[in-house]
């Protein structure tokens, strides 16, 4: 058992006089490319990150539910047969109950001790994590295996029907599916997925500028109501079937705004497939100019950046070993990946540091990361 596996046993130990009888961990996510691609039924590629939301549980004979976070030292209790809306992290554990229960599950309760060390509101997922290790705590408390796919859907149910978050497939695809050293290719109308190989020698820079937002109730929300609009006003059912030349044929029937927004999400899926193409051809240097790209489209096309992020991203460029940045997650604040040498790694995180403060004011957290494994079950002995 690993340190923050057995640190983790023991909270629960202390918490509930008790040893616990499964931990579940749940990685949190980059996304490399396709940004605001994925409720437009697109493509991306996202990775899963070394950092995670964690859970010890022990199943109970009813159908009560506590669960105590160790980030905020609060336990929240309730009972599956009367699952009350409220507010905070515990709504992602109802969520998860709601969805399962709503798609034929029979759930039993359980103790459960929870934390995580993926930063909030960064656009690294960490809801969607406290979702799918929810629904793998209430598998392996039911004695069922759950399918990765299936149970990705069940995490984005219950995100947009209970949360009110109206966000894509893909946080939660990744988190399941994610194999350590690849990324996700994911194709969020049909499903299918491959795992493709992260460039040779290289790591990826998760850069967190130390800033935040919220996000149900946002301009996240606002942005893809914009999206549908311009999927309806060019006759298709959604962005993913209007290429480049289609667009440009039929641009004028948009608005400025919603013209731009439009053009975002659709060059923005091209070049996802570069990418693809760049990754399995091992060329970093084409990968990097992707991501390039994809930031100013971002900014100017889909205005979702912010001064702290572009200057991260401009910090990140100007860096001997650093192939390209851009902002990842939903924008207008949290984090921004770039595309590093592995043996320059150390210097370029000390360098981006130093001067992301001196031209911010603030002090960014910046982490390297090598692409993690999926979420999992570990059932405990002894």
């Amino acid at each position: 058992m690993e340190p923050r596996q057995r640190a983790l046993a023991q909270a629960f130990e202390s918490h509930f006089n008790a040893k616990p009888s499964f931990l579940v961990r749940a990685p949190g996510r980059v996304n490399l490319i396709g940004e605001h691609t994925d409720y437009n039924e697109g493509y991306v590629l996202p990775m899963a990150i070394d950092r995670a939301v964690r859970i010890a549980l022990r199943p109970r004979l009813d159908r009560r539910m506590i669960v105590h976070s160790l980030e905020y030292n609060q336990t929240v209790e309730f009972q599956l047969d009367d699952l009350q809306k409220n507010k905070g992290w515990a709504e992602y554990v109802k969520g998860a109950a709601w969805a399962m229960q709503q798609a034929g599950w029979t759930l039993s309760g359980w103790d459960g001790v929870m934390t995580g060390d993926i930063p909030r509101g960064a656009g690294l997922s960490s809801s969607s994590a406290v979702t799918v290790a929810a629904i793998l705590a209430f598998a392996a408390a039911s004695d069922r295996e759950p399918d990765p796919v299936r149970a990705a859907l069940l995490g984005h149910q219950a995100e947009d029907g209970w949360v009110g978050v109206h966000g894509g497939i893909m946080d939660q695809m990744v988190s399941l599916l994610a194999r350590a050293g690849h990324a996700l290719f994911l194709d969020c109308r049909t499903l299918e997925y491959q795992h493709i190989p992260l460039p040779e020698g290289m790591v990826v820079a998760v850069l967190d500028t130390s800033t935040r937002r919220g996000l149900v109730d946002s301009a996240y929300n606002e942005r893809r109501r914009q999206c549908d609009a311009a999927a309806k006003a060019l006759g298709v059912r959604a962005l993913r079937d209007v290429d480049e030349a289609g667009f440009r044929s039929r641009a004028d029937r948009l608005d400025e705004a919603t013209r731009r927004r439009a053009r975002h999400v659709i060059t923005e899926n091209g070049r996802v497939l570069q990418a693809v193409e760049a990754m399995r051809g091992g060329d970093a240097a084409a990968l990097g100019l992707l991501l390039d790209a994809s930031h100013a489209s971002l900014r100017d096309d889909f205005e979702v950046s912010s001064a702290a992020l572009n200057a991260v991203v401009e910090i990140a460029r100007r860096q001997p070993g650093c192939h390209g940045a851009r902002l990842t997650g939903a924008g207008f604040a949290g984090c921004a990946v770039a595309l590093v040498e592995r043996e320059r790694g150390p210097e370029f995180t000390a360098a981006v540091a130093k001067e992301y403060e001196q031209a911010a004011g603030m002090k960014p957290a910046i982490s390297l990361t090598e692409a993690a494994a999926g979420a999992g079950i570990a059932r405990l002995t002894g």
